[in-house]
């Protein structure tokens, strides 16, 4: 049975990069990968930690690309490497051009789909922009649905998906944290994480931020509350900078001379899982970050106005506050003094995930 497996952007790899491995592993799969690149560098260090060799890499990146420019790339490659392969099914994660896109192609082929981290919503389809859409457009052509949660599958079966269709899994993105998590404890050795090391001796906050409806004067905002912050406590801000220009800009041009705020490189992923593992707090736009960091029971404050991801902040692991300089600051400053004791374990999985999509495959295909 060939599965062509289909990722583009770094957390795609991330969290199909343990689906790849289990399927490999069973060799009821004949099992292909094509990678888009619609990241390039941050996808490739990804690559690399996984020990993944791609069978087609189409390079799709570049600069300033439009997204009607990408998708339709997308489109026209991809219907030749499902021309020369014809696999029997096709998978796609989450809510990127990459998976709707490459859903898409294999539909106009008629190739089932798989989608993996199925049923997610806002229904704001300009929140996260392009994402929601793109969800929802893999998801009314998707053949299987792999959903993280009961409330993503409750999400589907609403939209008239039949329930048969539909596998409850966890998130794979458990999956690829333990495994990392037990690389790090092991002799595995990193040279940014040697440099990072100082941190442990601080009390320090780990931010991200690459969300485009924050773009523009949502970012200024965000970077003013980081600055109030870092004015009004001891605390050190560790942040890796999203390499697209319309964070790079107004990140660098705020924070780029204050030396209580570490701005870095993309790091890769075990530094990102490190430094999960041993800061105070997180504030991220990040939708794989919402989902890892109740693993190590830190709290998030997601700088979103809505959250596709509604668990966390049900089970008290996430804080929803836009990029509302009151709000950030308010809250950071909450954490940072009272400190953070969760009353629940991780909502989005226990890192099963990957074996359960294997299994339901081999029942169903």
């Amino acid at each position: 049975m060939k599965v062509l497996v289909c990722f583009g952007t770094r957390p795609e790899a991330i969290k199909m990069a343990p689906l790849y491995h289990q399927l490999r592993s069973n060799s009821f799969f004949e099992v292909k990968l094509c990678v888009t690149a619609q990241h390039r560098k941050m996808l490739d260090q990804v690559l690399g930690f996984f020990e993944i060799v791609p069978d087609y890499d189409l390079d799709l990146m570049k600069a300033n690309q439009t997204l009607n420019g990408l998708s339709a790339t997308i489109l026209s490659e991809m219907d030749n490497v499902l021309m020369t392969e014809n696999p029997n099914i096709v998978l796609v994660h989450g809510d990127t051009t990459t998976s709707s896109m490459v859903a898409l192609a294999a539909f106009h082929r008629g190739i089932r789909v798989g989608h993996v981290e199925a049923g997610l919503r806002t229904y704001d389809k300009k929140a996260p922009f392009p994402e929601e859409i793109n969800r929802q457009l893999t998801g009314r052509i998707a053949d299987f649905h792999f959903a993280p949660t009961s409330l993503a599958k409750n999400n589907l079966l609403n939209e008239g998906v039949s329930e048969k269709n539909i596998l409850v899994t966890g998130n794979t993105v458990i999956d690829a944290l333990l495994w990392t998590k037990s690389k790090l404890e092991s002799n595995f050795i990193n040279n940014q994480i040697e440099d990072l090391k100082f941190l442990q001796q601080k009390q320090f906050i780990l931010v991200t931020g690459h969300r485009r409806e924050s773009f523009g004067e949502g970012f200024v905002s965000f970077c003013k509350a980081l600055l109030k912050i870092v004015e009004e406590t001891n605390v050190t801000i560790v942040f890796p900078v999203h390499l697209n220009p319309n964070v790079q800009e107004p990140v660098y041009k705020a924070l780029g001379n204050n030396k209580n705020i570490h701005l870095l490189e993309p790091v890769e992923y075990p530094v990102m899982v490190w430094l999960m593992q041993h800061c105070s707090l997180i504030i991220s736009d990040s939708g794989g970050i919402q989902e890892e960091a109740p693993t190590f029971k830190k709290h998030i404050l997601v700088t979103r106005e809505v959250s596709e991801r509604p668990e966390g902040v049900e089970t008290g692991f996430s804080t929803l506050v836009g990029t509302n300089k009151d709000l950030i600051v308010e809250n950071a400053l909450y954490y940072l003094k009272n400190g953070f004791s969760p009353l629940n374990e991780n909502p989005y999985g226990e890192g099963d995930a990957s074996e359960k999509i294997v299994i339901y495959l081999e029942k169903n295909l």
